[in-house]
C-alpha cells in the first residue's frame, strides 16, 4: 500500500466520533491496508466473561501465547516471527485464518488497556518490519485518539451535570431539531418557559446559541 494510503487512515481516526465508527470503517480501512484475513479491537476491562472454550483460553493465556505476553510485556507491536522461529505459531495456534497474527497495544495514561490485532492465512505472507512500523504509528494515533475522545466525555458529562433533568429534556429536543413552540408542547408547558430556561442553559453552558449548545452537549455522541 502507499504511504498516503495510511495517511488518510490517520485522518479519519481523527474524524471519528465515538468507537463504533472506530470499530466500523476504520477497522475496515486498516484490514485492507494490512491485507489481513481479520481484524479485531479489544480492551481489556471489557473482554467477556462467558465461559470460553478450550482454545480461546489458551489464546488469551499470557503463559501459553508468546505474542499476547510480548505485548503485554513490551507494549510495543509484534508478529509471530518477533518471538518464534517461522512456521512454529501453528503449535500456538491451529486456526487457519490465524497463520499469522500481529497486535499493537493501545496506551492510556501509561498502562496497557488494549490493543489491536490483525491476522493472515497460512499460505499468506508473514507480517514483516514494515507492517510493525506502520502498526506502531497507527497504535499512537488510536491511544492518542482515546485520550481525546475520553477527555471530551468527562467534559461533556461535567456540562450534562449542570443541567437540570428538564433542562436535560429541553437541549434534547433541540438537538433533534426542534422549535421552542413544539417543544412547549411536547413538554405541556407555555412556549416563554422554553424560552427563559434555553436562557439559563446558555448561561450555565457558556454559550450563546441552539447550535453552540448542541456541539458542546453532544459532539462527541453523534
Amino acid at each position: 500500500m502507499m504511504a498516503n494510503t495510511l495517511q488518510l487512515i490517520f485522518e479519519e481516526i481523527a474524524l471519528t466520533r465515538n468507537e463504533q465508527q472506530l470499530r466500523g470503517n476504520v477497522m475496515v480501512q486498516l484490514g485492507k491496508y494490512f491485507d489481513a484475513k481479520r481484524r479485531g479491537l479489544f480492551f481489556f476491562d471489557r473482554l467477556p466473561h462467558k465461559k470460553k472454550s478450550a482454545i480461546v483460553e489458551l489464546a488469551i493465556s499470557v503463559e501459553y501465547n508468546p505474542v499476547l505476553r510480548y505485548l503485554i510485556e513490551h507494549h510495543a507491536p509484534v508478529h509471530e516471527e518477533v518471538v518464534l522461529q517461522p512456521g512454529k505459531w501453528n503449535i500456538f495456534c491451529p486456526r487457519f485464518d490465524h497463520g499469522h497474527v500481529m497486535a499493537g497495544p493501545i496506551i492510556g495514561n501509561g498502562k496497557l488497556i488494549g490493543g489491536i490485532g490483525f491476522t493472515r492465512t497460512r499460505e499468506s505472507s508473514a507480517f514483516n518490519t514494515r507492517d510493525l512500523a506502520d502498526l506502531s504509528a497507527v497504535c499512537l494515533h488510536l491511544s492518542t485518539w482515546l485520550t481525546t475522545i475520553k477527555s471530551q466525555t468527562k467534559k461533556i458529562e461535567l456540562d450534562i451535570n449542570r443541567l437540570t433533568p428538564r433542562e436535560i429534556q429541553i437541549a434534547e429536543l433541540v438537538a433533534q431539531g426542534l422549535t421552542n413552540a413544539q417543544i412547549g408542547a411536547y413538554l405541556w408547558i407555555q412556549e416563554n418557559s422554553v424560552k427563559q430556561a434555553l436562557k439559563r442553559m446558555f448561561r450555565k453552558l457558556e454559550v450563546s446559541s441552539r447550535a453552540e449548545m448542541v456541539a458542546k452537549l453532544y459532539s462527541v455522541k453523534s
